[in-house]
């Protein structure tokens, strides 16, 4: 498939690292040389420099035959137009836009994005996604990482294993025989900055940072095993009440177990938007990092810290703040991934990547066949990938034991029957089956083979 990403920023050089690996004709362009330098020395793609929004651009990059583009430069303006431009004189079939700007986003607004207006065929909202991540750590606070799969049925959960875990190095097959009932399977471990996917005979060791596969129904038993508590959230501060902070208040007022929430907003403006758009939840004006303020806030009361300005360091610091004062538990976001190996030293208990919630959902979109759902683990190191199983696929009417899976690929679980169970050797893999699958980078391809899919749309 011929595809050309429009920015090649963090979300579009990772796009493009996806698309490429994967044999796909990909063409990056960006008004900024120096990133499309960045992307064609990188990855195996072609790069033009200038407008994304430009006909002559566009011509230059192959859109006369072009099958998708992707618009994902820094400006909601130029992602529409580019969009527009690309229906109205290239036709190309598949539009996806990022669009970060709320107005655009209204559901009132909706209407605007038909065929015969301006013609988008999907709208990320970066904000929507990370405020969305944001909820899922909270609602699983033990865990650095979280995202659900399996229509709610299944959680992926990262957590950290520590010194107090009970099944530290024990292998992975005894703990299958110790918990028979126990819907979870462990898919990945990162090990000395290395994700692999383990074997039967492999241990869990301290420091490990493992992900695990469980029914949502069996979380909290499959968090205990592995020496992780489930804590109340009834408390929580939010450091920024920008448009993801926002979200995430407004999400918790609407819930019928009250959250008590306060908002510390650094910007008047911002703040008073916040304030006049919350019911029940208190917004302060001031800086997250002072420490009076986060007094007011009754930090050391709180039940978790929720950090999500628009700057890496001041979120870093205000977790640490809040932490040093007895807040117990503390969720940051972190656009620089260079920035990640910092958390375990200052003690953040978990984070949010906006750059790896983007790209999941334009993932998400651009898969064919019966992909349903995809998120991106890590740095782009691995997916897990939901797809419903056809008739055409290879693995149809095999028994898991059976199938020639590349070591790097784990199946986490599967619905029969609308009802979501651990996968065994001797479970037969049926059309009509939905599946979650761990796969490194590397075996995605081998993968959507196995399914039967491809990103191809026609």
């Amino acid at each position: 498939m011929k595809v050309i990403i429009c920015g090649a920023g963090q979300v579009g050089w990772q796009i493009a690292r996806h698309l490429s690996g994967e044999n796909n004709d990909v063409t990056v362009v960006d008004n900024n040389a120096d990133l499309v330098r960045r992307a064609t020395e990188t990855l195996d793609v072609q790069g033009i420099s200038g407008f994304a929004s430009y006909p002559d651009i566009l011509d230059r990059a192959g859109a006369d035959d072009a099958d998708m583009i992707i618009a994902a430069t820094h400006s909601d303006e130029v992602n529409m137009v580019t969009c527009q431009i690309a229906h109205s004189v290239f036709s190309i079939p598949r539009k996806i836009a990022r669009l970060r700007s709320q107005s655009y986003l209204d559901a009132i607004y909706s209407d605007l994005y038909r065929r015969d207006h301006l013609p988008i065929d999907v709208v990320i909202s970066p904000e929507k996604e990370v405020a969305e991540a944001a909820l899922q750590r909270l609602a699983a606070p033990a865990a650095f990482d979280t995202e659900q799969f399996l229509e709610g049925k299944a959680q992926l959960l990262g957590i950290t294993i520590d010194e107090d875990c009970p099944v530290v190095n024990t292998p992975l097959r005894q703990l299958t025989d110790l918990f028979s009932t126990l819907r979870c399977v462990v898919v990945g471990i990162r090990r000395e900055g290395k994700l692999f996917a383990p074997e039967a005979g492999d241990q869990i060791f301290v420091g490990d940072e493992c992900y695990i596969f469980t029914h949502t129904e069996d979380m909290t038993r499959a968090l205990e095993i592995f020496g992780k508590t489930t804590m109340r959230q009834d408390r929580l501060v939010i450091v920024g009440g920008g448009n993801v902070g926002l979200a995430v208040a407004q999400a918790l007022e609407a819930r019928t177990n009250r959250v008590r929430v306060k908002v510390i907003e650094k910007n008047r403006h911002c703040a008073e938007r916040a304030a006049d758009a919350l019911e029940r939840t208190i917004v302060l004006n001031g800086d997250g990092l002072d420490q009076a303020l986060l007094a007011e806030a009754n930090i050391d009361r709180a039940d978790a810290v929720l950090c999500v300005t628009d700057d890496d360091k001041t979120n870093l610091l205000a977790a640490v703040r809040a932490k040093t004062v007895g807040c117990p538990m503390t969720i940051c976001l972190v656009n620089d991934p260079t920035l990640v190996p910092l958390m375990q030293p200052l003690e953040v208990d978990a984070y949010i990547n906006p750059r790896a919630t983007t790209v999941s959902s334009i993932l998400r979109h651009i898969r064919h066949g019966r992909v349903r759902n995809v998120y991106s683990i890590g740095d782009a190191e691995a997916e897990m990938i939901e797809a419903q199983v056809l008739s055409t696929s290879p693995i149809a009417g095999q028994k898991v034991r059976d199938i020639d899976f590349p070591e790097g690929v784990l199946v986490g679980g599967i619905i029969k029957g609308g009802e979501m169970m651990r996968p065994k050797g001797g479970t037969r893999i049926e059309e009509g089956d939905v599946i979650a699958l761990f796969a490194l980078a590397a075996d995605v391809g081998e993968v959507e083979r196995l399914l039967q899919v491809s990103i191809d749309f026609f």
